[in-house]
Protein backbone atom coordinates (compact mmCIF):
# COMPACT_ATOMS: atom_id res chain seq x y z
CA UNK A 1 0.00 0.00 0.00
CA UNK A 2 1.53 3.79 -1.22
CA UNK A 3 2.12 5.99 1.78
CA UNK A 4 -0.02 9.14 1.75
CA UNK A 5 0.84 12.51 2.63
CA UNK A 6 -2.22 15.08 3.14
CA UNK A 7 -0.79 18.45 2.86
CA UNK A 8 -1.98 21.62 4.61
CA UNK A 9 -5.73 20.17 6.12
CA UNK A 10 -7.45 21.91 8.39
CA UNK A 11 -7.32 19.52 10.80
CA UNK A 12 -10.47 18.29 12.77
CA UNK A 13 -9.03 15.97 15.46
CA UNK A 14 -12.58 14.04 16.62
CA UNK A 15 -12.29 15.51 20.18
CA UNK A 16 -14.44 18.66 19.58
CA UNK A 17 -11.09 20.98 19.77
CA UNK A 18 -11.00 23.38 17.35
CA UNK A 19 -9.63 22.83 13.76
CA UNK A 20 -5.32 23.08 13.32
CA UNK A 21 -3.28 23.58 10.26
CA UNK A 22 -1.13 20.55 9.63
CA UNK A 23 -0.36 17.53 7.43
CA UNK A 24 -0.92 13.46 7.94
CA UNK A 25 1.49 10.78 7.12
CA UNK A 26 -0.82 7.38 6.26
CA UNK A 27 1.54 4.65 6.40
CA UNK A 28 0.85 0.49 6.41
CA UNK A 29 -2.86 1.06 6.86
CA UNK A 30 -2.30 3.87 10.17
CA UNK A 31 -1.75 7.60 10.89
CA UNK A 32 2.10 7.47 10.86
CA UNK A 33 2.74 10.82 11.62
CA UNK A 34 0.43 14.53 12.26
CA UNK A 35 2.53 17.76 11.98
CA UNK A 36 3.86 21.23 9.82
CA UNK A 37 5.71 20.67 6.69
CA UNK A 38 6.31 17.10 6.85
CA UNK A 39 8.93 15.18 4.51
CA UNK A 40 7.35 13.92 1.42
CA UNK A 41 9.76 10.60 1.80
CA UNK A 42 8.32 9.03 -1.34
CA UNK A 43 4.59 9.38 -0.07
CA UNK A 44 1.73 10.42 -2.35
CA UNK A 45 1.38 13.62 -1.86
CA UNK A 46 -2.44 14.79 -1.59
CA UNK A 47 -2.94 19.04 -1.42
CA UNK A 48 -5.74 19.68 0.55
CA UNK A 49 -6.17 22.94 -0.46
CA UNK A 50 -7.97 24.68 2.62
CA UNK A 51 -10.56 21.45 2.77
CA UNK A 52 -11.39 20.10 6.23
CA UNK A 53 -9.39 16.31 7.37
CA UNK A 54 -11.30 14.75 9.67
CA UNK A 55 -11.68 11.05 11.19
CA UNK A 56 -13.74 8.73 8.91
CA UNK A 57 -17.19 9.32 9.94
CA UNK A 58 -18.66 6.24 11.80
CA UNK A 59 -22.62 5.46 11.25
CA UNK A 60 -24.08 4.56 14.72
CA UNK A 61 -27.20 2.99 13.15
CA UNK A 62 -27.66 1.60 9.52
CA UNK A 63 -28.88 -1.51 8.00
CA UNK A 64 -26.56 -2.38 5.34
CA UNK A 65 -25.87 -5.99 5.95
CA UNK A 66 -27.56 -7.17 2.90
CA UNK A 67 -26.94 -4.53 0.81
CA UNK A 68 -23.02 -4.77 1.73
CA UNK A 69 -22.88 -8.43 0.47
CA UNK A 70 -24.65 -7.14 -3.23
CA UNK A 71 -22.31 -3.62 -3.22
CA UNK A 72 -19.13 -3.77 -2.23
CA UNK A 73 -18.19 -0.06 -3.12
CA UNK A 74 -21.12 1.76 -0.95
CA UNK A 75 -21.02 4.56 -2.64
CA UNK A 76 -23.97 6.84 -1.30
CA UNK A 77 -21.88 5.75 2.43
CA UNK A 78 -18.52 6.67 0.74
CA UNK A 79 -19.50 9.81 -0.92
CA UNK A 80 -20.64 11.41 2.93
CA UNK A 81 -17.21 11.06 4.37
CA UNK A 82 -18.58 7.37 6.17
CA UNK A 83 -15.56 4.61 6.89
CA UNK A 84 -17.33 2.23 9.19
CA UNK A 85 -20.92 1.03 9.49
CA UNK A 86 -22.64 -0.26 12.15
CA UNK A 87 -25.21 -3.20 11.25
CA UNK A 88 -27.64 -5.94 13.05
CA UNK A 89 -29.72 -2.61 14.86
CA UNK A 90 -33.14 -3.37 15.48
CA UNK A 91 -33.19 -6.49 16.03
CA UNK A 92 -32.32 -7.46 12.07
CA UNK A 93 -29.12 -9.40 11.37
CA UNK A 94 -28.66 -11.79 9.36
CA UNK A 95 -26.84 -14.43 11.92
CA UNK A 96 -27.26 -16.57 13.72
CA UNK A 97 -29.69 -18.75 11.60
CA UNK A 98 -29.86 -22.76 13.00
CA UNK A 99 -31.23 -25.18 10.44
CA UNK A 100 -34.50 -25.20 11.52
CA UNK A 101 -34.69 -21.15 11.59
CA UNK A 102 -32.93 -20.41 8.71
CA UNK A 103 -35.69 -19.72 6.20
CA UNK A 104 -38.13 -17.81 9.04
CA UNK A 105 -35.03 -15.91 9.32
CA UNK A 106 -34.84 -15.18 5.71
CA UNK A 107 -38.26 -14.51 5.41
CA UNK A 108 -37.79 -11.96 8.90
CA UNK A 109 -35.37 -10.33 7.86
CA UNK A 110 -37.21 -9.55 3.43
CA UNK A 111 -39.86 -8.19 5.30
CA UNK A 112 -37.20 -4.79 6.38
CA UNK A 113 -35.37 -4.83 3.22
CA UNK A 114 -36.71 -7.18 0.76
CA UNK A 115 -35.87 -10.10 -0.81
CA UNK A 116 -33.33 -11.99 0.88
CA UNK A 117 -31.78 -15.12 -0.43
CA UNK A 118 -31.38 -17.97 1.26
CA UNK A 119 -27.63 -18.01 1.14
CA UNK A 120 -27.64 -14.76 1.92
CA UNK A 121 -28.93 -15.98 6.00
CA UNK A 122 -25.48 -17.43 7.71
CA UNK A 123 -24.99 -19.67 10.86
CA UNK A 124 -23.01 -17.20 12.64
CA UNK A 125 -20.81 -13.92 12.43
CA UNK A 126 -18.22 -15.98 11.23
CA UNK A 127 -19.82 -16.71 8.57
CA UNK A 128 -21.33 -13.66 7.36
CA UNK A 129 -17.18 -12.16 7.82
CA UNK A 130 -16.27 -14.89 4.94
CA UNK A 131 -18.49 -14.27 2.62
CA UNK A 132 -18.24 -10.47 2.85
CA UNK A 133 -14.19 -10.82 2.48
CA UNK A 134 -13.56 -14.37 2.82
CA UNK A 135 -14.00 -15.02 -0.56
CA UNK A 136 -11.06 -14.46 -3.32
CA UNK A 137 -11.17 -11.32 -5.21
CA UNK A 138 -14.13 -10.15 -2.87
CA UNK A 139 -13.99 -7.33 -0.18
CA UNK A 140 -16.07 -4.18 0.93
CA UNK A 141 -14.49 -0.57 0.40
CA UNK A 142 -15.51 -0.15 4.25
CA UNK A 143 -15.61 -0.99 7.25
CA UNK A 144 -18.34 -3.17 9.18
CA UNK A 145 -19.55 -3.59 12.46
CA UNK A 146 -22.23 -5.94 13.31
CA UNK A 147 -24.68 -6.25 16.53
CA UNK A 148 -26.87 -9.58 16.88
CA UNK A 149 -30.10 -9.34 15.99
CA UNK A 150 -32.36 -10.35 19.02
CA UNK A 151 -35.24 -11.41 16.51
CA UNK A 152 -32.29 -14.26 14.92
CA UNK A 153 -32.14 -15.84 18.61
CA UNK A 154 -35.65 -15.87 19.13
CA UNK A 155 -36.30 -17.45 16.03
CA UNK A 156 -33.92 -20.12 16.76
CA UNK A 157 -35.37 -20.92 20.18
CA UNK A 158 -38.74 -20.29 20.05
CA UNK A 159 -39.61 -19.27 16.51
CA UNK A 160 -42.90 -16.53 16.40
CA UNK A 161 -44.07 -17.59 19.59
CA UNK A 162 -45.61 -14.74 21.61
CA UNK A 163 -45.22 -15.89 24.84
CA UNK A 164 -42.52 -15.38 27.97
CA UNK A 165 -39.38 -17.90 27.20
CA UNK A 166 -39.15 -20.56 29.94
CA UNK A 167 -35.83 -20.61 31.66
CA UNK A 168 -34.40 -23.06 29.41
CA UNK A 169 -35.30 -21.04 26.59
CA UNK A 170 -33.72 -17.87 27.90
CA UNK A 171 -30.34 -19.46 28.48
CA UNK A 172 -30.77 -21.39 24.74
CA UNK A 173 -30.44 -17.41 23.37
CA UNK A 174 -27.63 -16.56 25.80
CA UNK A 175 -25.62 -19.25 24.79
CA UNK A 176 -26.41 -18.70 20.67
CA UNK A 177 -25.62 -14.81 21.68
CA UNK A 178 -22.45 -15.43 23.36
CA UNK A 179 -20.72 -17.40 20.84
CA UNK A 180 -21.47 -14.49 18.39
CA UNK A 181 -19.86 -12.28 20.61
CA UNK A 182 -16.78 -14.75 20.93
CA UNK A 183 -16.56 -13.99 17.40
CA UNK A 184 -16.54 -9.99 17.61
CA UNK A 185 -19.89 -9.20 17.64
CA UNK A 186 -20.39 -5.77 19.13
CA UNK A 187 -22.92 -5.96 20.88
CA UNK A 188 -26.92 -6.82 20.80
CA UNK A 189 -29.51 -4.98 18.97
CA UNK A 190 -33.35 -5.50 20.46
CA UNK A 191 -36.08 -4.59 18.55
CA UNK A 192 -39.40 -4.06 21.07
CA UNK A 193 -41.96 -3.04 18.25
CA UNK A 194 -41.06 -5.74 16.02
CA UNK A 195 -41.62 -9.32 16.38
CA UNK A 196 -40.83 -11.66 17.55
CA UNK A 197 -38.11 -9.30 19.79
CA UNK A 198 -41.46 -7.23 20.63
CA UNK A 199 -42.50 -10.85 22.11
CA UNK A 200 -39.89 -10.50 24.69
CA UNK A 201 -40.87 -9.65 28.71
CA UNK A 202 -38.14 -7.51 30.68
CA UNK A 203 -36.60 -10.73 32.59
CA UNK A 204 -35.43 -12.17 28.67
CA UNK A 205 -33.72 -8.86 27.91
CA UNK A 206 -32.44 -8.74 31.47
CA UNK A 207 -30.95 -12.57 31.05
CA UNK A 208 -29.32 -11.32 27.10
CA UNK A 209 -27.66 -7.80 28.58
CA UNK A 210 -26.03 -9.51 31.30
CA UNK A 211 -24.14 -11.46 28.86
CA UNK A 212 -23.65 -8.59 26.70
CA UNK A 213 -22.04 -6.65 29.52
CA UNK A 214 -20.32 -9.36 30.84
CA UNK A 215 -18.34 -9.28 27.60
CA UNK A 216 -18.12 -5.21 28.16
CA UNK A 217 -20.14 -4.74 24.63
CA UNK A 218 -23.21 -2.49 23.76
CA UNK A 219 -27.02 -3.21 24.11
CA UNK A 220 -28.52 -1.14 21.19
CA UNK A 221 -32.43 -1.25 21.76
CA UNK A 222 -35.33 0.26 19.69
CA UNK A 223 -37.50 0.61 22.66
CA UNK A 224 -41.16 -0.54 22.93
CA UNK A 225 -42.72 2.71 21.90
CA UNK A 226 -41.57 6.51 20.53
CA UNK A 227 -45.16 7.31 21.21
CA UNK A 228 -47.29 7.69 24.06
CA UNK A 229 -45.39 5.05 25.70
CA UNK A 230 -42.21 7.32 25.12
CA UNK A 231 -41.30 7.65 28.68
CA UNK A 232 -42.43 4.03 30.13
CA UNK A 233 -40.12 2.16 27.23
CA UNK A 234 -37.13 4.44 27.99
CA UNK A 235 -37.55 3.76 31.73
CA UNK A 236 -38.02 0.00 30.83
CA UNK A 237 -34.69 0.29 28.93
CA UNK A 238 -32.86 2.06 31.78
CA UNK A 239 -33.86 -0.95 34.33
CA UNK A 240 -32.43 -3.22 31.82
CA UNK A 241 -29.18 -1.66 31.24
CA UNK A 242 -29.31 -1.32 35.32
CA UNK A 243 -29.49 -5.13 36.28
CA UNK A 244 -27.74 -6.01 33.16
CA UNK A 245 -24.39 -3.55 34.02
CA UNK A 246 -24.35 -3.52 29.93
CA UNK A 247 -23.85 -0.34 27.89
CA UNK A 248 -27.07 1.35 26.17
CA UNK A 249 -27.29 2.92 22.78
CA UNK A 250 -30.80 4.02 22.69
CA UNK A 251 -31.91 3.68 19.11
CA UNK A 252 -33.35 7.12 16.88
CA UNK A 253 -34.77 8.62 20.15
CA UNK A 254 -37.91 10.53 18.78
CA UNK A 255 -41.22 11.28 20.27
CA UNK A 256 -43.99 10.23 16.82
CA UNK A 257 -47.10 11.97 16.49
CA UNK A 258 -48.49 15.22 16.84
CA UNK A 259 -49.99 14.64 20.02
CA UNK A 260 -46.82 13.40 21.30
CA UNK A 261 -44.56 16.57 20.14
CA UNK A 262 -42.65 17.82 22.76
CA UNK A 263 -41.66 15.26 25.10
CA UNK A 264 -37.94 14.81 23.80
CA UNK A 265 -37.16 16.98 26.57
CA UNK A 266 -38.51 14.62 29.10
CA UNK A 267 -37.26 12.11 28.09
CA UNK A 268 -33.57 13.11 27.74
CA UNK A 269 -33.93 14.22 31.54
CA UNK A 270 -34.81 10.54 32.28
CA UNK A 271 -31.78 9.54 30.66
CA UNK A 272 -29.45 12.18 32.40
CA UNK A 273 -31.01 10.95 35.39
CA UNK A 274 -30.01 6.94 34.72
CA UNK A 275 -26.68 8.65 34.01
CA UNK A 276 -26.18 10.12 37.22
CA UNK A 277 -27.56 6.67 39.18
CA UNK A 278 -24.92 5.21 37.07
CA UNK A 279 -25.79 3.62 33.69
CA UNK A 280 -24.12 4.51 30.67
CA UNK A 281 -26.39 4.72 28.29
CA UNK A 282 -27.08 7.31 25.22
CA UNK A 283 -28.44 7.76 21.80
CA UNK A 284 -28.24 8.07 18.38
CA UNK A 285 -31.05 9.57 15.59
CA UNK A 286 -30.90 10.84 12.40
CA UNK A 287 -31.44 14.22 11.19
CA UNK A 288 -34.60 14.48 9.17
CA UNK A 289 -38.25 15.26 10.60
CA UNK A 290 -39.65 11.52 8.76
CA UNK A 291 -38.74 8.03 9.82
CA UNK A 292 -38.82 5.17 7.70
CA UNK A 293 -39.78 0.94 8.26
CA UNK A 294 -41.88 -1.22 6.39
CA UNK A 295 -45.81 -1.62 6.33
CA UNK A 296 -46.50 -4.29 8.94
CA UNK A 297 -45.36 -1.72 11.03
CA UNK A 298 -48.91 0.02 10.95
CA UNK A 299 -50.87 -3.24 12.80
CA UNK A 300 -49.99 -3.90 16.29
CA UNK A 301 -47.55 -6.27 16.75
CA UNK A 302 -49.56 -9.06 18.58
CA UNK A 303 -51.17 -9.76 15.29
CA UNK A 304 -48.07 -11.19 14.20
CA UNK A 305 -47.60 -13.94 16.34
CA UNK A 306 -47.23 -17.11 14.29
CA UNK A 307 -45.18 -14.70 11.26
CA UNK A 308 -46.74 -13.32 7.84
CA UNK A 309 -49.03 -16.69 7.64
CA UNK A 310 -50.63 -15.93 11.07
CA UNK A 311 -51.54 -12.44 9.98
CA UNK A 312 -52.88 -13.73 6.81
CA UNK A 313 -55.26 -16.30 8.90
CA UNK A 314 -56.44 -13.24 10.66
CA UNK A 315 -56.91 -10.94 7.81
CA UNK A 316 -59.10 -14.05 6.56
CA UNK A 317 -61.45 -13.60 9.49
CA UNK A 318 -64.06 -11.09 8.37
CA UNK A 319 -64.61 -9.99 12.43
CA UNK A 320 -61.11 -9.79 13.27
CA UNK A 321 -60.29 -7.73 9.93
CA UNK A 322 -63.17 -5.19 10.79
CA UNK A 323 -61.13 -4.92 14.21
CA UNK A 324 -57.92 -4.04 12.67
CA UNK A 325 -59.45 -1.96 10.26
CA UNK A 326 -61.47 -0.05 12.87
CA UNK A 327 -57.69 0.23 14.94
CA UNK A 328 -55.39 0.95 12.29
CA UNK A 329 -57.67 4.13 11.14
CA UNK A 330 -59.06 5.23 15.06
CA UNK A 331 -57.08 3.75 17.60
CA UNK A 332 -58.03 1.94 20.34
CA UNK A 333 -57.85 0.00 23.53
CA UNK A 334 -57.78 -3.47 21.83
CA UNK A 335 -53.79 -3.60 21.38
CA UNK A 336 -51.14 -2.04 23.08
CA UNK A 337 -49.68 1.58 22.50
CA UNK A 338 -51.00 3.98 19.58
CA UNK A 339 -52.08 3.02 15.92
CA UNK A 340 -49.87 4.87 13.68
CA UNK A 341 -52.49 5.84 11.15
CA UNK A 342 -54.20 6.76 13.93
CA UNK A 343 -51.71 9.89 14.92
CA UNK A 344 -50.76 11.10 11.17
CA UNK A 345 -52.88 10.15 8.48
CA UNK A 346 -53.02 8.39 5.60
CA UNK A 347 -51.65 11.31 3.98
CA UNK A 348 -48.54 11.06 5.84
CA UNK A 349 -47.64 7.85 5.33
CA UNK A 350 -45.17 7.35 2.00
CA UNK A 351 -44.63 4.29 -0.42
CA UNK A 352 -41.00 3.96 -0.51
CA UNK A 353 -40.26 0.68 -1.77
CA UNK A 354 -42.67 -1.45 -3.37
CA UNK A 355 -41.79 -5.62 -4.66
CA UNK A 356 -44.26 -6.49 -6.95
CA UNK A 357 -44.55 -5.08 -10.80
CA UNK A 358 -48.12 -5.09 -10.79
CA UNK A 359 -48.57 -2.18 -7.69
CA UNK A 360 -44.75 -0.25 -8.89
CA UNK A 361 -46.30 2.46 -9.89
CA UNK A 362 -47.44 3.75 -6.93
CA UNK A 363 -44.01 4.28 -5.08
CA UNK A 364 -43.36 7.68 -3.92
CA UNK A 365 -46.93 8.31 -3.37
CA UNK A 366 -49.09 8.61 -0.13
CA UNK A 367 -51.36 6.21 0.75
CA UNK A 368 -53.96 8.49 0.45
CA UNK A 369 -53.33 9.29 -2.86
CA UNK A 370 -51.84 5.91 -3.96
CA UNK A 371 -55.80 4.25 -2.74
CA UNK A 372 -57.68 7.29 -4.76
CA UNK A 373 -55.73 6.53 -7.79
CA UNK A 374 -56.87 2.99 -7.63
CA UNK A 375 -60.28 3.92 -6.03
CA UNK A 376 -60.33 1.60 -2.97
CA UNK A 377 -59.65 2.56 0.68
CA UNK A 378 -56.14 2.64 1.69
CA UNK A 379 -56.89 0.03 4.77
CA UNK A 380 -57.49 -2.16 1.54
CA UNK A 381 -54.47 -1.16 -0.65
CA UNK A 382 -52.33 -2.51 2.60
CA UNK A 383 -54.32 -5.48 2.24
CA UNK A 384 -52.75 -5.91 -1.35
CA UNK A 385 -49.32 -4.98 -0.17
CA UNK A 386 -49.60 -7.23 2.53
CA UNK A 387 -51.08 -10.61 0.07
CA UNK A 388 -49.03 -9.49 -2.98
CA UNK A 389 -45.92 -7.85 -1.64
CA UNK A 390 -45.66 -10.02 1.38
CA UNK A 391 -45.83 -7.69 3.73
CA UNK A 392 -42.28 -6.15 2.61
CA UNK A 393 -43.54 -2.82 1.56
CA UNK A 394 -40.77 -0.01 2.63
CA UNK A 395 -43.22 3.19 3.75
CA UNK A 396 -41.99 7.15 5.24
CA UNK A 397 -43.73 8.04 8.16
CA UNK A 398 -44.05 11.84 8.14
CA UNK A 399 -44.20 12.14 12.01
CA UNK A 400 -42.12 14.06 13.92
CA UNK A 401 -41.29 17.54 15.07
CA UNK A 402 -38.80 20.07 14.20
CA UNK A 403 -38.29 21.02 17.60
CA UNK A 404 -38.00 17.87 18.70
CA UNK A 405 -35.52 17.13 16.71
CA UNK A 406 -33.66 19.68 17.69
CA UNK A 407 -33.66 19.06 20.97
CA UNK A 408 -32.68 15.20 20.67
CA UNK A 409 -29.65 15.84 18.23
CA UNK A 410 -28.06 18.74 20.57
CA UNK A 411 -28.03 17.04 23.37
CA UNK A 412 -24.21 15.79 24.78
CA UNK A 413 -25.79 12.24 24.57
CA UNK A 414 -26.11 12.65 20.89
CA UNK A 415 -24.22 10.62 18.22
CA UNK A 416 -25.39 10.39 14.38
CA UNK A 417 -26.54 7.26 12.80
CA UNK A 418 -28.46 7.21 8.96
CA UNK A 419 -31.01 4.56 9.81
CA UNK A 420 -31.17 3.75 6.42
CA UNK A 421 -32.87 1.54 4.55
CA UNK A 422 -31.31 0.37 1.65
CA UNK A 423 -33.72 -1.00 -1.45
CA UNK A 424 -31.99 -0.22 -4.65
CA UNK A 425 -34.50 0.44 -7.31
CA UNK A 426 -36.53 2.42 -4.87
CA UNK A 427 -37.54 5.59 -3.47
CA UNK A 428 -36.05 5.91 0.20
CA UNK A 429 -35.79 8.00 2.87
CA UNK A 430 -33.07 10.41 1.73
CA UNK A 431 -31.32 9.88 5.33
CA UNK A 432 -29.36 7.15 3.40
CA UNK A 433 -27.73 9.51 0.98
CA UNK A 434 -27.72 12.66 2.86
CA UNK A 435 -27.07 11.77 6.76
CA UNK A 436 -23.52 13.22 7.60
CA UNK A 437 -23.18 16.34 4.98
CA UNK A 438 -26.44 17.16 6.24
CA UNK A 439 -25.02 17.35 10.05
CA UNK A 440 -21.36 18.91 8.59
CA UNK A 441 -23.18 21.45 5.84
CA UNK A 442 -26.58 22.70 6.39
CA UNK A 443 -26.61 22.10 9.73
CA UNK A 444 -23.87 23.83 10.78
CA UNK A 445 -23.68 26.43 8.30
CA UNK A 446 -27.65 27.60 7.78
CA UNK A 447 -29.17 26.07 11.17
CA UNK A 448 -26.30 26.60 13.55
CA UNK A 449 -26.93 23.14 15.36
CA UNK A 450 -23.42 22.56 15.89
CA UNK A 451 -19.87 24.11 15.51
CA UNK A 452 -18.46 22.10 12.88
CA UNK A 453 -16.13 20.82 14.91
CA UNK A 454 -18.78 19.29 17.50
CA UNK A 455 -21.06 17.68 14.38
CA UNK A 456 -17.53 15.90 13.43
CA UNK A 457 -16.77 14.38 17.36
CA UNK A 458 -20.85 13.32 17.19
CA UNK A 459 -20.11 11.55 13.56
CA UNK A 460 -16.62 10.10 14.69
CA UNK A 461 -15.19 9.84 18.41
CA UNK A 462 -18.35 9.58 19.88
CA UNK A 463 -19.57 6.21 18.06
CA UNK A 464 -15.74 4.83 18.54
CA UNK A 465 -15.98 4.93 22.13
CA UNK A 466 -19.79 3.29 22.21
CA UNK A 467 -18.81 0.51 20.35
CA UNK A 468 -14.99 0.35 21.61
CA UNK A 469 -13.52 1.39 18.24
CA UNK A 470 -10.17 1.92 20.33
CA UNK A 471 -8.37 2.59 16.95
CA UNK A 472 -10.53 5.08 15.13
CA UNK A 473 -12.50 8.02 15.44
CA UNK A 474 -9.34 10.58 15.72
CA UNK A 475 -7.10 11.84 14.38
CA UNK A 476 -3.73 10.63 16.11
CA UNK A 477 -0.73 8.93 15.22
CA UNK A 478 -0.94 5.06 15.52
CA UNK A 479 -4.80 5.19 14.97
CA UNK A 480 -6.22 3.93 12.17
CA UNK A 481 -6.08 5.35 8.38
CA UNK A 482 -9.54 6.72 8.40
CA UNK A 483 -9.56 9.84 7.29
CA UNK A 484 -12.01 12.13 4.75
CA UNK A 485 -11.04 15.10 3.20
CA UNK A 486 -13.87 17.35 2.61
CA UNK A 487 -14.87 20.90 1.35
CA UNK A 488 -16.48 23.81 3.86
CA UNK A 489 -19.55 23.41 1.00
CA UNK A 490 -20.07 19.39 1.96
CA UNK A 491 -24.35 19.80 1.80
CA UNK A 492 -26.55 16.82 1.08
CA UNK A 493 -28.56 16.41 -2.28
CA UNK A 494 -31.27 13.82 -1.46
CA UNK A 495 -34.45 14.77 -0.67
CA UNK A 496 -37.94 12.92 -0.19
CA UNK A 497 -38.81 13.31 -4.03
CA UNK A 498 -35.53 12.92 -5.15
CA UNK A 499 -33.82 10.62 -2.42
CA UNK A 500 -30.97 8.89 -4.15
CA UNK A 501 -28.68 12.22 -4.86
CA UNK A 502 -25.72 11.68 -3.86
CA UNK A 503 -24.29 14.67 -1.82
CA UNK A 504 -21.34 16.43 -2.28
CA UNK A 505 -18.60 18.17 -0.82
CA UNK A 506 -16.01 14.49 -0.32
CA UNK A 507 -13.01 15.10 -1.97
CA UNK A 508 -10.98 11.86 -0.71
CA UNK A 509 -11.69 8.97 1.67
CA UNK A 510 -9.50 6.58 2.87
CA UNK A 511 -9.91 3.37 4.95
CA UNK A 512 -7.16 1.54 6.30
CA UNK A 513 -5.21 3.64 4.83
CA UNK A 514 -6.35 2.77 1.24
CA UNK A 515 -7.95 5.66 -0.72
CA UNK A 516 -11.91 4.55 -1.80
CA UNK A 517 -12.55 8.41 -3.13
CA UNK A 518 -10.04 10.26 -4.96
CA UNK A 519 -10.48 13.92 -6.12
CA UNK A 520 -13.97 13.22 -5.90
CA UNK A 521 -14.39 9.62 -7.54
CA UNK A 522 -14.16 6.14 -6.74
CA UNK A 523 -11.17 4.31 -7.22
CA UNK A 524 -12.40 0.63 -7.24
CA UNK A 525 -10.14 -0.15 -4.18
CA UNK A 526 -11.53 -2.62 -1.55
CA UNK A 527 -9.93 -2.06 2.06
CA UNK A 528 -12.08 -2.64 4.59
CA UNK A 529 -12.57 -5.12 7.16
CA UNK A 530 -14.96 -6.48 9.59
CA UNK A 531 -14.02 -4.98 12.75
Amino acid sequence: MTDTLIRGARIIDGTGAPWYRGDILLSGGRIARIGRDLPVSGAHVVDAEERYAAPGFIDAHCHDDLIFLRERGRPEKAFQGVTSIVVGNCSFSLYPATPGSHEDLRRHFSGLLGGTAHDEIFADLDGYRHALCGAEGAGIALNLVSLVGHAALRLAVMGHDDRPATPEETQAMCDLLEAQLVQGAAGLSLGLVYPPSAFADEAELIALGRVVGRHGRVLAAHIRSYEAGLIDATEEFGRVLGASGAAGLLSHLQSAGRPNWGRIPDAIALLETMRRDGIDVSFDMYPYPAGSTWILQLLPAAVMEGGLAGLRRRLADPAQQALLRRWVSEGGTEFPGQSKVSLIGWENVRLSAVGVDALKHLEGLDMQAAAAKLAVDPFDLMLRFIEEDDGQTGIILFQLAEEDLHAACCNRLYMAGSDGLPRPGSKPHPRAFGTFPRIAGPLVRDQNWFSLEDAVRRMTSMAAQRFSLTDRGLLRPGMAGDVVLFEESIADRATFDDSSQLPSGVSHLFVNGGMVIEDGRETGARPGRVL
